[in-house]
């Protein structure tokens, strides 16, 4: 019996592979098409059953921002702090490799969207800071202006009714073309 635990005690720290496997975290606010229940969450589910993800929890943006829809009713987060409402979403807390597949879907490098900080309040009432993508900065103002101001609370069924993914899209325009052409058009 003593042997048996004596070679217990003996056993490597099982700490190294603990450091190993958790990797910094980063908290990312989504607000559209990437939470439960919505077309670009797979992603989410890939990241957290890969170990890249994982859920925190309910949250509302701290400052009022505008939430609106664009072409194909796509949902855009804009950085007009003050505009809009307390936008409604969900938090995760996201490893660096899952950031990049987050970066890549959101078009980060292709000047769709940007991924920026945001304080956002959790369900229980703490405050804490995170990221979300946002509509770049090239296009926000009149993405703003072509909804007349007024945006939503939340991207809810309602709200995305209409949704058309990426690959059901006309695919001879690029994204930015898309939203250049939504911009320009009236609204209705």
């Amino acid at each position: 019996m003593g042997t048996a635990a004596g070679d217990a005690a003996e056993q490597p720290p099982a700490a190294p592979e603990a450091k190993r496997v958790a990797a910094p975290r980063t908290l990312v606010f989504t607000y559209g098409t990437l939470k439960r229940g919505f077309s670009n969450h797979g992603l989410l589910q890939d990241l957290a059953r890969d170990g890249d993800a994982s859920f925190v929890g309910a949250a509302t943006t701290a400052p009022r921002l505008p939430l609106v829809c664009g072409p194909y009713r796509v949902p855009f987060l804009l950085n007009l702090p003050g505009a809009g409402h307390r936008v409604s979403g969900e938090l995760y807390a996201v490893t660096p490799r899952g950031l990049e597949r987050l970066d890549e879907l959101e078009g980060v490098s292709r000047a769709h969207y940007e991924r920026l900080p945001i304080s956002v309040l959790l369900a229980e009432g703490a405050q804490v800071d995170a990221v979300a993508y946002y509509a770049h900065r090239g296009y926000a103002e009149d993405l703003w202006a072509r909804s007349g101001e007024k945006g939503y609370p939340e991207y809810s069924p309602a709200v995305a009714d209409g949704y058309i993914r990426r690959k059901d899209r006309p695919q001879q325009l690029t994204f930015l073309e898309q939203i250049r052409v939504f911009v320009s058009s009236q609204s209705s």
